[in-house]
């Protein structure tokens, strides 16, 4: 992880996603839109539901969006299943 993506500060709003993707032992966490609104307390916006660029993960040609923070930060990439409702976060190598 590049020493800019370290540096992120995750929104409040996104914090309890964050902590329970950094707490979790396995590889590969598997979460439903419904536990991710759960877990943050709050509902997802309409473009989490439809869009695949709202779970985008960080590269060098885009900004890292505040929801990317929360899943980045815990070294995970987000690959959603829109048809499914369900999100699919894998461990990165740190």
């Amino acid at each position: 992880m590049t020493l800019a993506l370290r540096s992120l500060v995750v929104p409040p709003e996104y914090l309890p996603l964050f902590k329970y993707l950094d707490g979790r032992y396995a590889d590969t966490v598997v979460l439903t839109m419904a536990e991710i609104e759960d877990l943050l307390g709050i509902t997802l916006p309409d473009p989490a539901r439809v869009e695949l660029a709202w779970w985008s993960n960080a590269d060098t040609d885009v900004a890292v969006s505040p929801q990317s923070r929360s899943w980045i930060k815990a070294n995970r990439t987000a690959v959603p299943n829109l048809k499914a409702q369900i999100v699919v976060f894998d461990r990165t190598s740190a």
